[in-house]
């Protein structure tokens, strides 16, 4: 019989797995992560594309960033975001694609 604790997941395993599904499940860091499934935005075109406000944006990629969900590089004063891990960009295009399933 195997040993049932190689099943086991870590504390911190657990936590990043929690918040991953935690920043999957707002609405706003969805639409999000879906603009920025193709394509490198700044700030300014990412609240314009989706109509929010700027700081709503920053404060939602601040929070993707921390989870490693999206990086970011700077041009000057213009700061650019990306997506940062192609798992949890999977996990969000299969969702969708179960979400429009007929």
């Amino acid at each position: 019989m195997a040993d049932e604790s190689q099943y086991e997941l870590d504390e911190e395993t657990l936590f990043l797995v929690s918040q991953t599904f935690k920043a999957l499940s707002d609405p706003t860091r969805i639409r999000i992560l879906h603009l920025l499934f193709e394509e490198e935005l700044s700030v300014n075109k990412i609240a314009e594309t989706l109509d929010l406000n700027q700081s709503n944006v920053s404060h939602q990629l601040r929070f993707l960033k921390n989870l490693r969900l999206v990086k970011y590089r700077r041009d000057g004063k213009t700061i650019y975001y990306s997506q940062d891990d192609e798992h949890v960009m999977k996990i969000l295009q299969q969702s969708i694609d179960h979400a429009t399933h007929h």
